[in-house]
Protein backbone atom coordinates (compact mmCIF):
# COMPACT_ATOMS: atom_id res chain seq x y z
CA UNK A 1 0.00 0.00 0.00
CA UNK A 2 0.92 3.58 0.48
CA UNK A 3 2.32 5.24 3.48
CA UNK A 4 2.87 8.82 4.39
CA UNK A 5 5.58 9.77 6.48
CA UNK A 6 5.40 13.73 7.85
CA UNK A 7 7.52 15.55 9.42
CA UNK A 8 8.73 19.16 10.90
CA UNK A 9 5.98 19.90 13.34
CA UNK A 10 6.52 21.49 15.63
CA UNK A 11 6.52 24.85 18.47
CA UNK A 12 7.18 28.15 17.15
CA UNK A 13 6.31 32.05 18.19
CA UNK A 14 4.06 34.48 16.17
CA UNK A 15 5.66 35.60 13.50
CA UNK A 16 8.24 32.45 12.46
CA UNK A 17 8.56 29.94 10.19
CA UNK A 18 8.25 26.39 9.86
CA UNK A 19 9.03 23.80 7.14
CA UNK A 20 6.47 20.33 6.66
CA UNK A 21 7.55 17.15 4.74
CA UNK A 22 5.68 14.52 3.60
CA UNK A 23 7.77 11.68 2.23
CA UNK A 24 5.68 9.03 0.30
CA UNK A 25 6.53 5.42 -0.35
CA UNK A 26 4.90 2.30 -0.83
CA UNK A 27 3.78 0.24 -4.27
CA UNK A 28 3.01 3.48 -6.02
CA UNK A 29 2.56 3.16 -9.72
CA UNK A 30 1.74 7.43 -9.91
CA UNK A 31 0.94 10.61 -7.31
CA UNK A 32 -1.12 12.74 -8.87
CA UNK A 33 -2.27 15.70 -6.29
CA UNK A 34 -0.28 16.13 -2.92
CA UNK A 35 -1.73 18.11 -0.56
CA UNK A 36 -1.95 19.54 3.14
CA UNK A 37 -4.77 19.42 5.13
CA UNK A 38 -4.99 20.80 9.12
CA UNK A 39 -7.34 20.19 11.56
CA UNK A 40 -7.80 22.51 15.18
CA UNK A 41 -9.53 21.30 18.04
CA UNK A 42 -13.50 21.43 17.77
CA UNK A 43 -13.23 22.13 14.56
CA UNK A 44 -13.10 20.34 10.87
CA UNK A 45 -10.29 19.53 8.88
CA UNK A 46 -9.73 21.83 6.33
CA UNK A 47 -7.53 22.37 3.12
CA UNK A 48 -4.27 24.42 3.61
CA UNK A 49 -2.93 23.67 0.06
CA UNK A 50 -2.55 21.31 -2.87
CA UNK A 51 -0.32 21.27 -5.97
CA UNK A 52 -0.98 18.89 -8.86
CA UNK A 53 1.29 16.64 -10.29
CA UNK A 54 1.67 19.24 -13.34
CA UNK A 55 2.60 21.73 -10.37
CA UNK A 56 -0.63 23.76 -10.35
CA UNK A 57 -1.07 25.03 -6.48
CA UNK A 58 -4.39 26.54 -4.55
CA UNK A 59 -4.23 27.45 -1.25
CA UNK A 60 -6.93 28.28 1.42
CA UNK A 61 -7.36 31.91 1.55
CA UNK A 62 -6.11 32.12 4.90
CA UNK A 63 -2.85 31.77 4.26
CA UNK A 64 -1.91 32.79 0.72
CA UNK A 65 0.45 34.67 0.43
CA UNK A 66 2.43 33.18 4.16
CA UNK A 67 2.47 29.28 2.87
CA UNK A 68 4.31 27.55 0.19
CA UNK A 69 3.32 24.50 -1.34
CA UNK A 70 5.75 22.37 -3.15
CA UNK A 71 7.13 18.89 -4.87
CA UNK A 72 9.85 16.78 -5.41
CA UNK A 73 8.39 14.11 -7.49
CA UNK A 74 11.51 12.08 -7.58
CA UNK A 75 11.56 11.94 -3.90
CA UNK A 76 7.60 11.52 -3.86
CA UNK A 77 7.87 14.14 -1.07
CA UNK A 78 5.95 17.19 -0.65
CA UNK A 79 6.68 20.37 1.48
CA UNK A 80 5.03 23.11 3.32
CA UNK A 81 7.06 26.05 4.18
CA UNK A 82 4.59 27.99 6.51
CA UNK A 83 6.13 32.03 6.87
CA UNK A 84 4.58 34.56 9.31
CA UNK A 85 2.83 32.30 11.49
CA UNK A 86 -0.17 33.06 13.57
CA UNK A 87 -1.37 31.55 16.59
CA UNK A 88 -4.38 30.52 14.89
CA UNK A 89 -2.55 28.43 12.41
CA UNK A 90 -2.25 25.93 14.97
CA UNK A 91 -3.61 22.43 14.28
CA UNK A 92 -2.66 19.32 13.39
CA UNK A 93 -1.53 19.15 9.97
CA UNK A 94 -1.94 15.91 7.36
CA UNK A 95 -0.95 14.97 4.46
CA UNK A 96 -2.89 14.01 1.58
CA UNK A 97 -1.86 11.84 -1.59
CA UNK A 98 -4.21 10.95 -4.53
CA UNK A 99 -2.06 7.76 -5.46
CA UNK A 100 -2.39 4.94 -7.75
CA UNK A 101 -1.71 1.53 -6.39
CA UNK A 102 -4.11 -0.37 -8.08
CA UNK A 103 -6.71 2.52 -8.64
CA UNK A 104 -6.53 6.32 -7.70
CA UNK A 105 -7.72 7.01 -4.13
CA UNK A 106 -6.87 9.09 -1.32
CA UNK A 107 -3.86 8.35 1.46
CA UNK A 108 -3.53 10.03 4.64
CA UNK A 109 -0.59 10.71 6.65
CA UNK A 110 -0.53 10.13 11.00
CA UNK A 111 -0.53 13.94 11.37
CA UNK A 112 2.08 16.06 12.65
CA UNK A 113 1.17 19.29 15.55
CA UNK A 114 2.14 22.51 14.94
CA UNK A 115 1.56 25.19 17.73
CA UNK A 116 2.07 29.23 17.35
CA UNK A 117 2.29 30.74 21.03
CA UNK A 118 1.57 34.67 20.72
Amino acid sequence: QVQLVESGGGLVQAGGSLRLSCAASGSIRRINAMAWYRQAPGKQRELVAAISSGGSTNYADSVKGRFTISRDAAKRTVYLQMNSLKPEDTAVYYCNADAVVVLARDYWGQGTQVTVSS
